[in-house]
C-alpha cells in the first residue's frame, strides 16, 4: 500500500514537472513575441515587460533544474522516466537561452540612436513567427508526447538559416550603399542572429524531444 502511494505521489511528481515546463514554454514564446513587437514599434514599455519577464524565466529555470534533480535522486527512476528527467533539464536551459535571447532583443529596442533612413526589412520579422512557430511545435509534441512533427521543425530551421543568410546580405548591401543606415543596419543584424539563435534552441528542444520519447540520440544524426 505505501509503495502505491509511494509511487501515486511519483506521478504526480512527474505531472507537476511537465505542467511547469510547459507554463515557462509559453512564457518564454510569448516573450519572444513581445520583444520582437518591441523591437518592430521601438516600444520602451513592452521591452521593458519582456526583461522582467527574463528574470522570472530564470527564477523557473533554476526551479525546474532542483525539481528534476530531487526527483533523480530520491525516486531512482526506470530508463524512461529517467530519460524524462534528463531531457526535462536539457529543455529547460533551451527555453532559458531563448529567453536571453528576447532579452536582448528587447535591449536593442530601447536604444535611444535615430534609427536613420533604413526601413525594417521583412525577412526579420518572418523569421520571428518562423522561430515562435518552431518553438510552439516543440513545446506541443512535448505536451502530447508525439514526435511526429519533429521533422518539419529541422526542416523550419533549416529555412530559417537561409533566411538569415539572406537579411544579412541585404543589411550588408544597405550599409554599403549608404553609410548613414550603418548603426540602424547593425541594429537589424544583432535581431537577425538572436532570432536565428532562437530557433537553433528550438531544434535542440525538438531533438530532445525524440530522445525523451523515442529514447533515441538524434542530436548529429537527423541533418540531411
Amino acid at each position: 500500500m505505501n509503495h502505491q502511494h509511494s509511487s501515486s505521489i511519483y506521478q504526480v511528481e512527474l505531472e507537476n514537472l511537465r505542467t511547469a515546463i510547459l507554463k515557462m514554454g509559453g512564457k518564454v514564446e510569448n516573450q519572444l513575441n513581445q520583444a520582437v513587437q518591441a523591437y518592430n514599434d521601438h516600444d520602451g514599455a513592452l521591452a521593458e515587460k519582456v526583461m522582467s519577464t527574463e528574470r522570472e524565466v530564470n527564477q523557473e529555470h533554476l526551479d525546474i533544474d532542483q525539481m528534476s534533480s530531487e526527483i533523480i535522486a530520491l525516486r531512482q527512476p526506470a530508463a524512461s522516466d529517467l530519460r524524462m528527467l534528463l531531457g526535462s533539464i536539457r529543455i529547460i536551459s533551451d527555453l532559458e537561452r531563448i529567453g536571453d535571447e528576447a532579452a536582448k532583443i528587447a535591449k536593442m529596442a530601447l536604444k535611444d540612436d535615430k534609427r536613420g533612413t533604413l526601413s525594417h526589412i521583412q525577412t526579420i520579422f518572418q523569421s520571428a513567427e518562423l522561430a515562435v512557430s518552431m518553438l510552439r511545435r516543440t513545446l506541443d509534441a512535448f505536451a502530447r508526447e508525439d514526435t511526429s512533427d519533429m521533422p518539419s521543425v529541422f526542416a523550419s530551421d533549416l529555412e530559417l538559416d537561409s533566411h538569415y543568410q539572406a537579411s544579412m546580405r541585404q543589411l550588408i548591401t544597405f550599409m554599403m550603399e549608404d553609410p548613414r543606415t550603418i548603426s540602424a543596419a547593425l541594429d537589424d543584424l544583432w535581431v537577425a542572429k538572436s532570432i536565428e539563435r532562437v530557433g537553433d534552441h528550438a531544434e535542440n528542444i525538438a531533438e530532445t524531444v525524440i530522445y525523451i520519447f523515442e529514447g533515441e540520440d538524434v542530436r548529429y544524426t537527423h541533418h540531411p
